[in-house]
Protein backbone atom coordinates (compact mmCIF):
# COMPACT_ATOMS: atom_id res chain seq x y z
CA UNK A 1 0.00 0.00 0.00
CA UNK A 2 1.01 3.32 -1.08
CA UNK A 3 2.61 5.54 1.93
CA UNK A 4 1.89 9.07 3.33
CA UNK A 5 4.61 10.37 0.86
CA UNK A 6 3.57 8.86 -1.89
CA UNK A 7 0.05 10.05 -1.43
CA UNK A 8 1.41 13.39 -0.38
CA UNK A 9 3.86 13.44 -4.07
CA UNK A 10 0.39 12.00 -5.92
CA UNK A 11 -1.65 14.53 -4.55
CA UNK A 12 0.06 17.61 -5.37
CA UNK A 13 1.37 15.93 -8.91
CA UNK A 14 -2.97 16.14 -9.93
CA UNK A 15 -2.79 19.73 -8.49
CA UNK A 16 -0.32 20.27 -10.78
CA UNK A 17 -1.95 19.16 -13.66
CA UNK A 18 -5.33 20.75 -12.70
CA UNK A 19 -3.74 24.02 -13.08
CA UNK A 20 -2.11 23.23 -16.64
CA UNK A 21 -5.75 21.70 -17.47
CA UNK A 22 -7.13 25.07 -16.47
CA UNK A 23 -5.31 27.09 -18.23
CA UNK A 24 -5.49 24.97 -21.25
CA UNK A 25 -9.06 25.38 -20.92
CA UNK A 26 -8.96 29.57 -20.43
CA UNK A 27 -6.64 29.41 -23.37
CA UNK A 28 -9.07 27.40 -25.71
CA UNK A 29 -11.88 29.93 -24.42
CA UNK A 30 -10.42 33.00 -25.55
CA UNK A 31 -8.96 31.56 -28.47
CA UNK A 32 -12.35 29.86 -29.40
CA UNK A 33 -14.68 33.41 -29.88
CA UNK A 34 -11.85 34.58 -32.80
CA UNK A 35 -12.31 31.48 -34.36
CA UNK A 36 -16.08 31.13 -33.93
CA UNK A 37 -16.81 34.35 -35.18
CA UNK A 38 -14.38 33.97 -38.50
CA UNK A 39 -15.93 30.64 -39.29
CA UNK A 40 -19.45 32.13 -39.15
CA UNK A 41 -18.61 35.25 -41.29
CA UNK A 42 -17.17 32.79 -43.71
CA UNK A 43 -20.17 30.39 -44.28
CA UNK A 44 -21.97 32.84 -45.93
CA UNK A 45 -20.10 33.76 -48.64
CA UNK A 46 -19.31 29.71 -49.70
CA UNK A 47 -23.06 29.31 -49.62
CA UNK A 48 -23.89 32.41 -52.16
CA UNK A 49 -20.75 31.12 -53.85
CA UNK A 50 -22.52 27.76 -54.48
CA UNK A 51 -25.64 29.56 -55.50
CA UNK A 52 -23.82 31.74 -58.05
CA UNK A 53 -21.90 28.86 -59.38
CA UNK A 54 -25.46 26.78 -59.41
CA UNK A 55 -27.11 29.69 -61.76
CA UNK A 56 -23.84 29.68 -63.90
CA UNK A 57 -24.01 25.90 -64.43
CA UNK A 58 -27.72 25.99 -65.81
CA UNK A 59 -27.21 28.67 -68.28
CA UNK A 60 -23.97 26.36 -69.64
CA UNK A 61 -25.38 25.46 -72.97
CA UNK A 62 -22.05 22.66 -74.01
CA UNK A 63 -21.67 20.77 -71.27
CA UNK A 64 -19.04 18.27 -72.83
CA UNK A 65 -17.07 22.10 -73.01
CA UNK A 66 -17.39 22.68 -69.99
CA UNK A 67 -14.39 22.72 -67.27
CA UNK A 68 -13.53 19.22 -65.99
CA UNK A 69 -13.79 21.35 -62.25
CA UNK A 70 -17.56 21.27 -63.17
CA UNK A 71 -18.10 18.10 -64.59
CA UNK A 72 -15.56 16.22 -64.02
CA UNK A 73 -12.66 13.78 -66.31
CA UNK A 74 -15.53 11.23 -66.73
CA UNK A 75 -14.37 8.70 -64.53
CA UNK A 76 -14.04 8.26 -60.77
CA UNK A 77 -11.27 5.55 -60.84
CA UNK A 78 -8.72 7.60 -58.52
CA UNK A 79 -9.91 9.18 -55.40
CA UNK A 80 -8.00 12.15 -53.57
CA UNK A 81 -8.87 12.32 -50.26
CA UNK A 82 -8.15 16.11 -48.44
CA UNK A 83 -8.04 15.36 -44.58
CA UNK A 84 -7.95 18.18 -42.52
CA UNK A 85 -6.89 17.69 -38.62
CA UNK A 86 -5.21 20.28 -36.10
CA UNK A 87 -1.22 19.55 -35.21
CA UNK A 88 -1.56 19.39 -31.64
CA UNK A 89 -3.72 16.42 -29.38
CA UNK A 90 -5.32 17.17 -26.20
CA UNK A 91 -8.70 18.17 -27.79
CA UNK A 92 -10.99 14.74 -27.01
CA UNK A 93 -11.94 12.62 -30.28
CA UNK A 94 -11.44 16.28 -32.72
CA UNK A 95 -8.77 14.86 -34.89
CA UNK A 96 -10.22 11.11 -33.83
CA UNK A 97 -13.46 11.19 -35.77
CA UNK A 98 -12.18 13.31 -38.67
CA UNK A 99 -10.10 10.48 -39.40
CA UNK A 100 -12.46 7.84 -38.63
CA UNK A 101 -14.43 9.17 -41.42
CA UNK A 102 -11.54 9.35 -43.98
CA UNK A 103 -10.87 5.92 -43.25
CA UNK A 104 -14.17 4.16 -43.48
CA UNK A 105 -14.77 5.92 -47.01
CA UNK A 106 -10.84 5.03 -47.73
CA UNK A 107 -11.87 1.50 -46.80
CA UNK A 108 -15.27 1.63 -48.85
CA UNK A 109 -13.57 2.80 -51.79
CA UNK A 110 -10.80 0.59 -51.57
CA UNK A 111 -13.06 -2.27 -51.58
CA UNK A 112 -14.86 -1.25 -54.77
CA UNK A 113 -11.48 -1.34 -56.52
CA UNK A 114 -10.93 2.34 -56.65
CA UNK A 115 -7.36 3.90 -56.27
CA UNK A 116 -7.25 6.13 -53.09
CA UNK A 117 -4.72 9.27 -52.43
CA UNK A 118 -4.28 10.97 -49.52
CA UNK A 119 -3.40 14.08 -48.44
CA UNK A 120 -3.11 15.59 -44.86
CA UNK A 121 -3.19 19.14 -43.79
CA UNK A 122 -2.31 18.75 -40.06
CA UNK A 123 0.34 16.79 -38.34
CA UNK A 124 -2.63 14.44 -36.43
CA UNK A 125 -4.16 13.51 -39.75
CA UNK A 126 -0.83 12.07 -40.84
CA UNK A 127 -0.16 10.23 -37.67
CA UNK A 128 -3.53 8.48 -37.12
CA UNK A 129 -3.80 7.07 -40.52
CA UNK A 130 -0.25 6.27 -41.02
CA UNK A 131 -0.73 3.06 -40.00
CA UNK A 132 -3.89 1.58 -42.04
CA UNK A 133 -3.30 3.67 -45.35
CA UNK A 134 0.62 5.05 -44.88
CA UNK A 135 1.31 4.11 -48.55
CA UNK A 136 -1.78 6.29 -49.61
CA UNK A 137 -0.28 9.21 -48.33
CA UNK A 138 1.22 11.20 -51.21
CA UNK A 139 1.09 14.74 -49.98
CA UNK A 140 1.60 16.26 -46.20
CA UNK A 141 1.22 20.03 -45.17
CA UNK A 142 2.06 21.07 -41.37
CA UNK A 143 0.68 24.13 -40.45
CA UNK A 144 1.94 24.07 -37.08
CA UNK A 145 4.23 27.67 -38.07
CA UNK A 146 1.15 29.01 -39.18
CA UNK A 147 -0.54 31.35 -35.72
CA UNK A 148 -3.68 32.51 -37.33
CA UNK A 149 -5.09 30.92 -40.49
CA UNK A 150 -5.78 33.06 -43.54
CA UNK A 151 -6.79 33.05 -47.23
CA UNK A 152 -3.38 33.20 -48.70
CA UNK A 153 -2.89 29.09 -47.01
CA UNK A 154 -5.87 28.21 -48.56
CA UNK A 155 -4.87 29.45 -51.50
CA UNK A 156 -1.79 27.42 -51.49
CA UNK A 157 -3.51 24.41 -50.84
CA UNK A 158 -5.88 25.14 -53.96
CA UNK A 159 -3.11 25.69 -55.87
CA UNK A 160 -1.77 22.28 -55.17
CA UNK A 161 -4.82 20.84 -55.62
CA UNK A 162 -5.69 22.04 -58.97
CA UNK A 163 -1.78 21.43 -60.15
CA UNK A 164 -2.24 17.82 -58.79
CA UNK A 165 -5.66 17.71 -61.30
CA UNK A 166 -4.30 19.49 -63.88
CA UNK A 167 -1.67 16.79 -64.33
CA UNK A 168 -4.07 13.88 -64.26
CA UNK A 169 -3.19 12.81 -60.46
CA UNK A 170 -6.96 12.34 -59.59
CA UNK A 171 -10.47 12.11 -60.76
CA UNK A 172 -12.51 13.02 -57.49
CA UNK A 173 -11.17 15.25 -54.64
CA UNK A 174 -13.15 15.22 -51.62
CA UNK A 175 -12.44 17.17 -48.54
CA UNK A 176 -12.79 16.03 -44.66
CA UNK A 177 -12.95 18.99 -41.87
CA UNK A 178 -15.37 19.24 -38.99
CA UNK A 179 -18.00 21.52 -38.90
CA UNK A 180 -18.66 23.62 -35.94
CA UNK A 181 -22.08 23.81 -34.23
CA UNK A 182 -21.39 24.62 -30.77
CA UNK A 183 -18.69 24.14 -28.15
CA UNK A 184 -19.86 20.85 -27.10
CA UNK A 185 -20.99 19.57 -30.83
CA UNK A 186 -18.96 19.23 -33.58
CA UNK A 187 -19.88 17.01 -36.62
CA UNK A 188 -17.08 15.45 -38.96
CA UNK A 189 -17.98 16.45 -42.31
CA UNK A 190 -17.60 14.89 -46.24
CA UNK A 191 -17.62 17.75 -48.84
CA UNK A 192 -16.63 17.07 -52.61
CA UNK A 193 -14.81 19.67 -54.25
CA UNK A 194 -13.80 18.32 -57.58
CA UNK A 195 -16.14 18.08 -59.60
CA UNK A 196 -17.93 20.96 -58.28
CA UNK A 197 -21.12 19.68 -56.52
CA UNK A 198 -23.55 21.99 -57.67
CA UNK A 199 -26.86 22.19 -55.94
CA UNK A 200 -30.26 21.96 -58.09
CA UNK A 201 -31.62 25.34 -58.62
CA UNK A 202 -35.21 24.60 -57.99
CA UNK A 203 -35.99 27.10 -55.78
CA UNK A 204 -37.82 30.38 -56.60
CA UNK A 205 -35.07 32.55 -54.76
CA UNK A 206 -31.77 30.92 -55.78
CA UNK A 207 -33.08 30.73 -59.44
CA UNK A 208 -34.17 34.40 -59.42
CA UNK A 209 -30.79 35.65 -57.39
CA UNK A 210 -28.96 33.68 -60.24
CA UNK A 211 -30.86 34.62 -63.55
CA UNK A 212 -31.95 37.39 -63.20
CA UNK A 213 -30.28 40.16 -61.16
CA UNK A 214 -26.85 38.94 -62.55
CA UNK A 215 -25.56 39.43 -65.43
CA UNK A 216 -22.23 37.84 -66.39
CA UNK A 217 -19.61 39.42 -69.12
CA UNK A 218 -18.04 38.61 -71.20
CA UNK A 219 -19.49 34.83 -71.11
CA UNK A 220 -21.16 32.61 -68.43
CA UNK A 221 -18.79 30.14 -69.81
CA UNK A 222 -15.78 32.17 -68.85
CA UNK A 223 -16.83 33.91 -65.45
CA UNK A 224 -17.64 29.92 -64.83
CA UNK A 225 -14.23 29.22 -65.49
CA UNK A 226 -12.76 31.60 -63.00
CA UNK A 227 -15.50 30.97 -60.28
CA UNK A 228 -14.47 27.34 -60.07
CA UNK A 229 -11.04 28.16 -59.43
CA UNK A 230 -11.87 30.36 -56.71
CA UNK A 231 -14.19 28.16 -55.15
CA UNK A 232 -11.54 25.46 -54.49
CA UNK A 233 -10.06 27.86 -52.12
CA UNK A 234 -12.91 29.29 -50.94
CA UNK A 235 -14.11 25.90 -50.19
CA UNK A 236 -10.38 25.13 -48.38
CA UNK A 237 -10.61 27.91 -46.18
CA UNK A 238 -14.32 27.57 -45.06
CA UNK A 239 -12.60 24.14 -43.66
CA UNK A 240 -9.93 25.32 -42.41
CA UNK A 241 -11.84 28.11 -40.15
CA UNK A 242 -14.19 25.14 -39.56
CA UNK A 243 -11.82 23.12 -38.27
CA UNK A 244 -10.01 25.82 -36.00
CA UNK A 245 -13.30 26.75 -34.50
CA UNK A 246 -14.52 22.97 -33.53
CA UNK A 247 -10.68 22.40 -32.57
CA UNK A 248 -10.78 24.74 -29.82
CA UNK A 249 -14.50 23.72 -29.00
CA UNK A 250 -13.50 20.15 -28.45
CA UNK A 251 -10.47 21.61 -26.46
CA UNK A 252 -12.36 23.56 -24.39
CA UNK A 253 -14.76 20.92 -23.58
CA UNK A 254 -12.06 18.10 -23.08
CA UNK A 255 -9.62 20.29 -20.50
CA UNK A 256 -12.82 21.05 -18.79
CA UNK A 257 -13.77 17.54 -18.63
CA UNK A 258 -9.90 17.11 -17.20
CA UNK A 259 -10.12 19.66 -15.03
CA UNK A 260 -13.65 18.21 -13.11
CA UNK A 261 -11.98 14.60 -13.01
CA UNK A 262 -8.52 15.86 -11.47
CA UNK A 263 -10.56 17.75 -8.94
CA UNK A 264 -12.53 14.06 -8.09
CA UNK A 265 -9.14 12.83 -7.81
CA UNK A 266 -8.05 15.13 -5.63
CA UNK A 267 -10.34 14.47 -3.47
CA UNK A 268 -10.50 11.28 -3.14
CA UNK A 269 -6.81 11.23 -3.06
CA UNK A 270 -7.17 13.39 0.04
CA UNK A 271 -9.79 11.10 2.10
CA UNK A 272 -8.09 8.15 1.57
CA UNK A 273 -4.76 9.96 2.77
CA UNK A 274 -6.74 11.49 5.83
CA UNK A 275 -7.77 8.17 6.30
CA UNK A 276 -4.45 6.38 6.61
CA UNK A 277 -2.65 9.54 8.74
CA UNK A 278 -5.84 8.76 10.63
CA UNK A 279 -5.08 5.22 11.05
CA UNK A 280 -1.68 5.62 11.45
CA UNK A 281 -2.08 8.08 14.83
CA UNK A 282 -4.55 5.71 16.46
CA UNK A 283 -2.01 2.60 15.89
CA UNK A 284 0.80 4.57 17.30
CA UNK A 285 -1.43 5.60 20.15
CA UNK A 286 -2.14 2.33 20.74
CA UNK A 287 1.54 1.40 20.49
CA UNK A 288 2.19 3.69 23.39
CA UNK A 289 -0.96 2.82 25.74
CA UNK A 290 0.01 -0.84 25.37
CA UNK A 291 3.78 -0.18 26.16
CA UNK A 292 2.41 1.68 29.16
CA UNK A 293 0.50 -0.51 30.63
CA UNK A 294 2.95 -3.32 30.26
CA UNK A 295 5.31 -1.35 32.31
Amino acid sequence: MASLKDMRNRIASVKATRKITKAMQMVAAAKLRRAQEAATAARPYAERMDAVLAGLASKVADKKSASPLLVGTGKDDVHLLVVMTAERGLCGGFNTNIAKLARADAQRLIAAGKTVKIMTVGRKGAENLKRDLNKNIVERTDLRGVRQIGFANAEELADKLLAMFDAGEFDVATMYFSEFRSVIAQKPTALQIIPAKIRETGGEDTSRSAHAVHEYEPSEEEVLGFLLNRNIATQVFRGLLENAASEQGARMTAMDNATRNAGDMINKLTIAYNRKRQANITKELIEIISGAEAL
